[in-house]
C-alpha cells in the first residue's frame, strides 16, 4: 500500500505579504494539483510553494488537493485538530538536501563516539530522517517543543506506530538536541507512551526438539542450539569468537552484550561434540560462525535458517530468534533455577525483566486445577469422554 501524500500548510511572511506556505516532498502529481490554486508560486528563498492569504484560501487548497494529497493545516493557529505531514524517506531522493545529509553524518559520528550499538545507530538515524522530512525545510534548531510534540502525536494518531517505535523516535530526537546540539532537556517533557507488557512467545520442549531435528546442516544446527542452550541474543551469537567457547569449564563468554557488558553463560555438555565437529569441518578463522569470505555471519542468513527450520518442523507459533532465548529462560525456571541465576545468565539489568518469565512457566499452572475440571471430578458435570 502506497504512503499517503501530504501537503503541510503553514504561515509565511514573504516580501511584505502574509502568505500560506505549502510544503511537501517533491511530487509531480501534487505540484499539478496545487497549481490549480490561483496565485500559487514557488519561492526559491524559502524552498516551498506559497500563496498570498485571502478569504476561503484554505478551502481552495483542500479542494485542489482532493483525491491527490491530504492537507495538514495543524501548524495554523486555527487548526481544528492536530495532524501531521507524512513523507517517504529514501536516501538520494530529490527531497534529500546536502544539509540534511550533513546533519545525519554528524549524528552518526556522535552515536559511534558514544559507543551506541550498530543496530541502535541505524534505528536512530532512520527515525531522525523521518523527523527531518516531517518539518522540511524548517531549520531544526528553531523548532519548538510544541512542534516536536505534534510530530509524536502524528506517529500515534496517523502512523499508528507501536509503543516501541514511538520511544525510538523520541530517543532519536532527544539525542540530536541534547548530544549533537548540546541543548538541555529539549524534549524530556514529551509524554512517553506506556510500555506494552506482552508475554513472550515460548516453545515447549517438543517444539524445540522438532526445530533442531529439522536442521540437517551442522553449522546451522550448532548456531540455533547455541542460542537456546546459552540464552543468547542474536547479536551475541554472531559476535562470538573462537576463543569465547571454553570447553573445559563449559562456559560461553559473551563480550559486550547489551549495555556493553561482558558476561558468562552455560555451554551445554551435549553441544560440545557438535561444536567440535563443526570447528574441525568448517575451520573458522576468527569469528566462531563465519559467512562468505570469512566475514562474520550475517543476521539475514541466520533469520533465514530459523524461518526454514520452523516451517519444516511444522511449528505454528510466531517464532523469532529471540524466542529461543525466551525458551531458554522459561525452561531453566521450570527446571528449578532461581530468577537471580537466570538474570545473570541472560544479562538483564533489572530483576523485573527476568520475572516476566514466571508468567509463562508451566510448573505453577500444572499444580492448579481449572474450575471446569473440578466440576467433572465432583461428578457435577459429565466429561466429554463419557
Amino acid at each position: 500500500m502506497a504512503e499517503q501524500k501530504t501537503v503541510l500548510i503553514g504561515k509565511l511572511s514573504h516580501r511584505g505579504n502574509e502568505c500560506l506556505a505549502l510544503r511537501f516532498p517533491y511530487d509531480q502529481e501534487v505540484i499539478a494539483a496545487i497549481k490549480k490554486v490561483e496565485g500559487v508560486t514557488f519561492s526559491k528563498t524559502n524552498r516551498c510553494w506559497y500563496v498570498i492569504e485571502r478569504s476561503n484560501l484554505l478551502n481552495e487548497i483542500v479542494s485542489a488537493c482532493k483525491g491527490v494529497a491530504w492537507v495538514d493545516y495543524s501548524m495554523l493557529a486555527n487548526a481544528v485538530k492536530p495532524a501531521a505531514v507524512e513523507t517517504k524517506v529514501n536516501a538520494g531522493s530529490k527531497n534529500e538536501t546536502e544539509e540534511a545529509l550533513k546533519i545525519l553524518r554528524i549524528m552518526e559520528q556522535k552515536l559511534h563516539l558514544k559507543g551506541y550499538a550498530k543496530s541502535t545507530c541505524k534505528t536512530y538515524l532512520e527515525q531522525f530522517k523521518l523527523f527531518m522530512r516531517f518539518y522540511h525545510p524548517a531549520p531544526l534548531h528553531e523548532l519548538s517543543e510544541a512542534e516536536i510534540r505534534n510530530y509524536i502525536l502524528y506517529l500515534v494518531e496517523r502512523k499508528k506506530m507501536s509503543k516501541s517505535t514511538q520511544n525510538q523516535a523520541i530517543n532519536a530526537i532527544k539525542f540530536f538536541y541534547e548530544k549533537v546540539l548540546g541543548e538541555e532537556r529539549k524534549v524530556y517533557h514529551i509524554e512517553r507512551p506506556f510500555a506494552e507488557h506482552r508475554l513472550p512467545t515460548v516453545l515447549n520442549t517438543e517444539e524445540v526438539v522438532a526445530l533442531f531435528e529439522a536442521v540437517n546442516n551442522l553449522k546451522h544446527r550448532a548456531m540455533l542450539m547455541l542460542i537456546y542452550s546459552a540464552g543468547l541474543r542474536r547479536s551475541e551469537l554472531l559476535n562470538l569468537r573462537k576463543g569465547d567457547i571454553d570447553h573445559v569449564r563449559s562456559v560461553v563468554f559473551v563480550r559486550g552484550g547489551k549495555g556493553k557488558k561482558d558476561r558468562q553463560s552455560l555451554l551445554a555438555k551435549t553441544l560440545k561434540p557438535i561444536l567440535q565437529n563443526y570447528l574441525q569441518e568448517y575451520k573458522p578463522n576468527y569469528w566462531l560462525f563465519e559467512g562468505a569470505g570469512k566475514a562474520r555471519y550475517s543476521e539475514s542468513s541466520l533469520h533465514k535458517i530459523l524461518k526454514q527450520a520452523v516451517a519444516k518442523a511444522g511449528i505454528v507459533k510466531e517464532v523469532k530468534l529471540h524466542t529461543l532465548r525466551h525458551s531458554f529462560a522459561t525452561h531453566m525456571l521450570e527446571a528449578g533455577a532461581s530468577t537471580r541465576y537466570i538474570q545473570v545468565l541472560l544479562g538483564h539489568e533489572s530483576p523485573k525483566t527476568t520475572e516476566l518469565y514466571t508468567q509463562v512457566t508451566s510448573f505453577s499452572l500444572n499444580k492448579l486445577q481449572s474450575p471446569l475440571d473440578r466440576l467433572v471430578s465432583n461428578n457435577l458435570l459429565k466429561s466429554g469422554d463419557e
